[in-house]
This record gives C-alpha cells, sequence and structure tokens, in this order.
C-alpha cells in the first residue's frame, strides 16, 4: 500500500493550539486513494523541522508528501504555488531564533514550485463547499522554511514522490481571540485536506484553470 506523509506544526506565536496539527492529527492510519496516511509534528524551529521532516520522509518513502501550517487572517484552504530561497522571520522561531534574509539551501536554487496539481485541489475542495484558492505565497517563516526544503530533497533525490504546501485559516476557537479574523471549522479543514490527498493521487496533471493573482 501507498503511503501519504502530512505534516503540521506545533503551536507557535503565542497560540495555544495549531489548527494544522488538531486538523492533521484526525487523518492518523485513514486510507485515502488507496494509500494509508501517516501524520508527523513538525517543531517550529528552524532547521530543526527540516530534520524531522527529512528523517520521516527517509524512514517512511512515501509516494507523496503535503506540509499543512497555519495562515492566520486567510479565510479559505490555500494550497501554495512556490517556495523561496529566504527565512526572514517577523518573529522569533519557539527557540528564539529569528533569521534575517538567510538563505534556507546555500546553494540552493531561488525558489521551488509545488509538485501537486494545486489547481486540481483546489477545484475539489470548492466543489465540496468549502472555500479555497491558489496561493503565491507561504511568506518567509517556517511554513515557506519547510515547503522549500521538501522540495528541495525531492527534487535531489531519486524517489518519485510529489509534495507541496497547504495553508489553512485559524480555528473558531483561535479566531474568538483575535476579533475580526476569519476561521474555519476543523472538520471542514479536515475534509478539504483529505481531498487534497486523493486528488494528489489520482492525478498526474493539474488542470489548467485560472488561478493568478492581480496583487
Amino acid at each position: 500500500m501507498k503511503t501519504v506523509l502530512v505534516t503540521a506544526f506545533e503551536p507557535f506565536g503565542g497560540e495555544a493550539i495549531n489548527p494544522s496539527w488538531e486538523a492533521v492529527r484526525q487523518l492518523e492510519d485513514k486510507v485515502i486513494g488507496g494509500a494509508r496516511v501517516v501524520v508527523c509534528q513538525l517543531p517550529v524551529v528552524f532547521g530543526h523541522a527540516l530534520e524531522v521532516l527529512w528523517q520521516a520522509m527517509d524512514e517512511l518513502q512515501p509516494q507523496l508528501i503535503i506540509a499543512v501550517g497555519q495562515a492566520g487572517g486567510r479565510s479559505d484552504i490555500t494550497v501554495e504555488r512556490v517556495a523561496i530561497n529566504v527565512d526572514d522571520a517577523r518573529i522569533p522561531d519557539n527557540q528564539g531564533y529569528q533569521p534575517v534574509d538567510e538563505r534556507i539551501v546555500a546553494d540552493g536554487p531561488a525558489a521551488y514550485f509545488s509538485t501537486l496539481p494545486i489547481k486540481a485541489i483546489v477545484a475539489a475542495v470548492r466543489d465540496a463547499g468549502i472555500p479555497a484558492s491558489v496561493s503565491q505565497t507561504a511568506g518567509t517563516f517556517a511554513c515557506n522554511h519547510v515547503m522549500y526544503g521538501l522540495l528541495h530533497r525531492l527534487h535531489n533525490s531519486r524517489a518519485l514522490a510529489r509534495g507541496g504546501f497547504i495553508h489553512i485559516p485559524y480555528l473558531p476557537e483561535q479566531a474568538a481571540h483575535h476579533p475580526g479574523a476569519p476561521s474555519m471549522a476543523a472538520e471542514n479543514v479536515v475534509q478539504a485536506l483529505a481531498i487534497a490527498i486523493r486528488v494528489a493521487l489520482e492525478r498526474d496533471q493539474d488542470v489548467r484553470l485560472p488561478g493568478g493573482a492581480t496583487h
């Protein structure tokens, strides 16, 4: 049976929970699209997050890796298009480290594109009645750090695995402490992630649909 690795993060930035982990842990040992889902929590620590991710990839040899992270302030499921080779942290990580304008991989390219069928995932999530869109930036904090590190490892590996990153909104219980911030119920996030896994396993090619941004 194929294996799908889905990662999420521990809480950070003063939050008591991280919605990515609250959702992703519900997928543990599920069988989706004929593949078994294995989940892994990553630390919000530059460098160490990639060590944990790469160790899980080496141990599991998954055919698909989807990393998931919190994007407080976003209102929908956002499937990331690209990761850039820079750490530029607005806040310190969970060990107090705050890199500014540092490369993630010293000799790596400027960017990597997701190898997920990002637009097909967005279309399928929307068809299920859940708001979703393509995102053109994964930021420059831990999420982008992990996405770039994931894609760098896949690019330099002989494995035929595919991978990418999905950002999710706050959960309602978090948004209650951020007046005006959008949120999404955990069950909708879990459903959207299950759809993303299924579509990524089924489709070798993405669909050609508008998914750009004007700013």
